[in-house]
């Protein structure tokens, strides 16, 4: 489901082949977890569990997450 959400966004774009790994998503592991999904996926990311993707002091992260119940999340963080 992660791949399709991915390519379906690029597809808006007219790019037929998004960028491996663009980001890193946890849907596949956790289902979709609601309003857990964006600090979850942050401790992913800060304990290296998320493959390649890491974050450096002074980096500007976006996360969106949709929950059943039409719960729409956002938030920008600096680490």
């Amino acid at each position: 489901m992660d791949r399709a959400i991915i390519r379906e966004f690029y597809r808006l774009y007219n790019i037929d082949t998004p960028p491996v790994n663009v980001l890193p998503m946890n849907i596949h592991l956790l289902g979709n977890s609601s309003v857990a999904t964006i600090p979850t996926l942050l401790d992913m990311v800060l304990k290296e569990e998320q493959g390649d993707h890491r974050l450096e002091k002074g980096d500007v992260i976006l996360f969106a997450s949709v929950g059943a119940g039409m719960n729409i999340n956002a938030i920008t963080y600096i680490v």
